[in-house]
């Protein structure tokens, strides 16, 4: 082992780390936020469950790790409608009728 008075480290030059402030355009893209607009557009139209649910799942993961307010929260929104529109339409809409024999 070294001796304290080998040390070559400088703790009086040492500073705290700050990130350099990033424009949002620049940022990465959400693919959180972009898969549950997939997955809520699909479960709305085609009436698949599990594409509703795992929508509000994405969504719900993609509000936990905004960056972007502005943008992100009208991502976030839409993909939350879609899958409550599905989830909806899938618990609560008219389901096949059966036809009636006479």
């Amino acid at each position: 082992m070294s001796s304290p008075a080998n040390d070559p480290r400088q703790p009086a030059a040492a500073r705290p780390y700050k990130p350099s402030p990033v424009a949002p355009q620049d940022l990465p893209i959400d693919y959180s936020g972009f898969i549950a607009v997939i997955f809520g557009v699909f479960g709305a139209m085609f009436r698949y469950k599990i594409c509703s649910w795992l929508a509000i799942i994405f969504s719900a993961q993609s509000l936990a790790n905004m960056r972007n307010m502005e943008n992100d929260l009208k991502q976030i929104s839409m993909a939350m409608m879609f899958g409550i529109m599905g989830l909806m339409t899938n618990y609560l809409g008219v389901g096949p009728r059966a036809s009636k024999k006479t």
